[in-house]
């Protein structure tokens, strides 16, 4: 584990975020990442300073912290410019990263598919580019030679070119991870399965609601982003409708650009899903605050007019005499650990879903049609039958999808 050193250095705090939250939250990406917080660090200006965002008196503070700690490593809970990475870095006797970079990091460290890979690899090359700016002459590659025209291509083009050509290569790759996916989701298409995209702040409890749900074993784990991957699984509703479950990763305020761009794949199922389950840590501290990023996300991927069911998780770490925190109406309370309320979040995605309707009709079929009796007693639910002679008549309810393929033996009104 990386023994690091972490500095929240937050010149302006958000108004719509308690402080304390949001600077726990920071110290547990740092943790995500791997690092071991030897101090913490906390300034407050009017405005950042342009050149190393913090005062000259706090950096020198920061100096004698590095000296006691001995710690290899500063973080900025705040995005640093080009030149204010360049500056501090020139200045303190370690590395420097802001919070994106730290938020890549732990990305890179928990993709597993070659497609998150991918993903994070393309966002990490988009954000160093502009980073390799400001290098100066001391990078030129002299050109040799009598009668050359002066320094030929400077180290910093050469990076630049590189990770150009490297950009190129990753979005080709990309594409054609892409081309798949979307031929497996034109197979998965004609056949009329429902997706349903469970969608939520980071370390909201999705993977466990999403194993309590499936069984699917995927990793639960209190660190933040633990699921990059997206994870598809059946499950069958209490109507016996079958749809798909999308396990998706989690957002978090001031999320990159670069990771929303980057990992628009993964997130196209959150796009073509026909229902979202917002998960929302009922225990948390900054509920509403969360409930406002994710859907600043949502926004911004153009899915905010989907239909959503507010997921309230963790009731059972709401201590008791405390309130629940205020969800939408129709809003489901559960638990995904210890399995309560599930039932109930599964008659309201049966309720909510509009594509493949769920229908009632009545049948009039021959005995020797057994194969049509158990289809409906495996598809739907089987409300009243009964046997005259050698005819069955069956009253169903469930899918238009299953229902409309017997329509011939649909009994009629004499």
């Amino acid at each position: 584990m990386l023994d690091a050193h972490d500095e929240n250095l937050a010149p302006k705090v958000a108004a719509d975020l308690d402080f304390d939250a949001s600077l726990a939250e920071f110290e547990e990406l740092a943790r995500s990442a791997g690092a071991e917080v030897a101090a913490t660090l906390i300034q407050r200006r009017p405005k950042p300073d342009p050149a190393t965002l913090v005062g000259q008196g706090k950096l020198e503070e920061i100096e004698g912290v590095i000296a006691s700690t001995g710690a290899d490593l500063v973080l900025f809970d705040h995005d640093l410019t080009p030149s204010q990475l360049r500056n501090l870095e020139g200045k303190l006797p370690c590395r420097v990263i802001d919070r994106t970079q730290l938020i890549l990091d732990i990305f890179a460290r928990h993709a597993r598919t070659r497609e998150g890979q991918l993903q994070v690899e393309l966002a990490q090359l988009e954000y160093q580019l502009p980073r390799l700016a400001g290098r100066g002459k001391a990078m030129s590659q002299l050109g040799g030679g009598i009668g050359t025209r002066g320094p030929g291509e400077t180290q910093l083009e050469t990076d630049r070119r590189k990770i150009n050509l490297r950009i190129d290569h990753v979005k080709e790759q990309l594409e054609s991870v892409r081309r798949i996916r979307r031929q497996q989701r034109q197979r998965r298409e004609a056949v009329p399965v429902p997706v349903v995209a469970l969608v939520g702040y980071t370390n909201a409890g999705k993977s466990t609601l999403f194993n309590a749900l499936t069984e699917a074993g995927v990793l639960e784990s209190s660190r933040m982003f633990a699921t990059l991957d997206p994870k598809l699984r059946q499950l069958t509703l209490p109507s016996r409708r079958k749809i798909l479950l999308s396990d998706t990763v989690g957002f978090i305020r001031n999320l990159p650009h670069t990771l929303v761009t980057s990992f628009r794949a993964t997130l196209e199922e959150v796009e073509r899903a026909e229902l979202l389950l917002h998960i929302r840590d009922a225990s948390s501290a900054m509920v509403d605050e969360q409930k406002a990023q994710v859907e600043k996300v949502l926004a911004e991927l153009d899915v905010s007019g989907k239909p959503v069911i507010e997921v309230l998780n963790k009731i059972d770490l709401v201590a008791v005499g405390e309130e629940m925190p205020m969800g939408a109406p129709g809003s489901i309370a559960v638990s995904g650990l210890k399995k309560l309320g599930l039932d109930h979040l599964l008659n309201a995605i049966d309720a909510a879903l509009v594509v493949d309707p769920l229908i009632e009709m009545q049948f009039r079929l021959p005995q020797s049609e057994g194969a049509v009796l158990a289809a409906l007693e495996a598809g739907a639910i089987v409300d009243g039958k009964r046997f005259e002679g050698n005819l069955a008549y069956v009253t169903a309810r469930g899918p238009a999808s299953l229902l409309n393929r017997f329509r011939r033996f649909r009994e009629r009104a004499e």
